[in-house]
């Protein structure tokens, strides 16, 4: 799978804890902690590219000229419900972060995604936004999430999945070849209920212990 704006994330501590995350036997309390991880190791390849501008600072030996994150602060957006187990990796990484938040739900009759809640912060166009969901599945929900925060002014936009369809990847990429992915595995397919495999379950259950 070629393309430019589709980065695996190959590192072993990623893969490692990615198949700690598969395993049936990992509880809630474990499972919930490996995806904070994740995402703090995600987010660190995924962020290479924030823009830095030099500020001076006095050190105890002298004054100097050194990089500080420049710009309007990083918006992350979480996909309700499953994608608020990646948010607290990220704010980790950079606690001066926005945070919105996009719930989404999927319509029985026709199986869209449907918007029941979208909570952004101001000037999403001079924004770098990260959008995070442990998982790309049919890529639908990953691309009405898209689709919101571009109407609501956004245009730098990151997506950040721990595991993936190519099904998914191939959707997401078509409706939206600006935006680029960071994926921790590709599995192999989905299956007929629309579940990744060999995956590793529904994450929101396994995350907030739910059934």
């Amino acid at each position: 799978m070629e393309n430019k704006n589709v980065v695996f994330l190959n590192h072993p501590l990623i893969q490692h804890k990615i198949s700690m995350l598969r395993d049936e036997k990992t509880g809630t309390n474990e499972f919930r902690k490996l995806v904070e991880e994740i995402a703090v190791l995600m987010g660190y390849e995924a962020l290479r590219d924030l823009p830095v501008e030099d500020v001076e600072v006095k050190t105890p030996i002298e004054t100097c000229k050194t990089p500080m994150l420049s710009g309007k602060k990083l918006v992350v957006v979480p996909i309700l419900r499953a994608g608020l187990g990646m948010m607290n990796g990220m704010l980790t990484l950079v606690p001066s972060a926005k945070v919105g938040h996009i719930g989404l739900s999927r319509n029985e009759k026709t199986h869209q995604a449907e918007e029941y809640y979208c909570k952004m912060p101001d000037s999403l166009d001079q924004r770098q936004i990260v959008i995070v969901d442990p998982m790309l599945a049919t890529g639908g929900s990953a691309v009405s999430a898209v689709d919101f925060i571009k109407k609501r002014g956004g245009k730098n936009i990151k997506f950040m999945c721990i595991i993936a369809a190519p099904e998914g990847v191939e959707v997401l990429t078509k409706a939206h070849p600006d935006v680029k992915l960071f994926i921790g595995h590709l599995d192999r397919c989905l299956n007929e209920n629309a579940y990744i495999c060999p995956g590793l379950g529904d994450a929101g259950d396994r995350i907030f212990g739910t059934n």
